[in-house]
């Protein structure tokens, strides 16, 4: 009968190996879901906030007055693309072209930049138009909830422009088609998100 020797080698590398491999597994998946989970609890409330205060106008400008549907809706639109052109980046990274799925990255940043752009905008407008986060609860509720989405957003670009470099110096490693996998989910979290902003703040008080 043979045995193995633990000592020689090539039994050691092999086991060695084994450990090492064992040892680098990643949490992140199961991380980032824990993270997402408290995400949706924050939301939660901020949803239920704007529920409660969203009729205080205080004698102030309501919904009807300040919404700009064309300009919700473009906003909501390029916010919703970049969903589809991050879901092209996956797609191209699987198949191991690193140059496409760079390019898709890029186009994914450009749509979200120009949603902060129109954000940002936004509030900006309101703010000249005297009605800011002051003027009453359903101004304080409204830029909190949606402030805290573009905070997000803008979370989500610089992490998009980081992983984008992080791909052209070291390639679609295991380790960045994992960092992909993980920005993905965050990404069409928010647009999710958004959704829930665009039906429950946006158009339930224009209909």
């Amino acid at each position: 009968m043979s045995s193995v020797d633990v000592n020689h080698p090539a039994a050691h590398a092999a086991t060695g190996g084994h450990d090492h491999a064992h040892h680098h597994e990643s949490p992140t998946p199961i991380g980032f879901w824990i993270y997402l989970m408290s995400d949706c609890i924050i939301f939660g409330c901020l949803f239920a906030t704007f529920a409660v205060l969203g009729g205080g106008y205080a004698g102030g400008p309501g919904p009807l007055d300040l919404y700009d549907p064309a300009f919700i809706a473009v906003e909501t639109a390029l916010l919703l693309i970049s969903s589809v052109t991050f879901g092209l980046a996956m797609l191209q990274a699987e198949k191991g072209k690193l140059d496409a799925t760079t390019a898709w990255l890029v186009i994914t940043g450009l749509f979200g930049v120009a949603f902060i752009c129109m954000e940002v905008y936004e509030f900006r407008h309101l703010i000249h138009l005297g009605a800011g986060p002051d003027r009453s609860a359903f101004l304080s509720a409204f830029f909190t909830l949606v402030g805290t989405h573009g905070l997000h957003v803008t979370a989500g670009i610089i992490w998009l422009v980081t992983l984008t470099v992080q791909l052209r110096q070291r390639g679609l490693s295991t380790e960045n088609m994992r960092r992909l996998s993980t920005l993905s989910m965050f990404w069409h979290f928010l647009d999710l998100i958004w959704i829930g902003v665009f039906s429950f703040v946006y158009l339930v008080e224009l209909v």
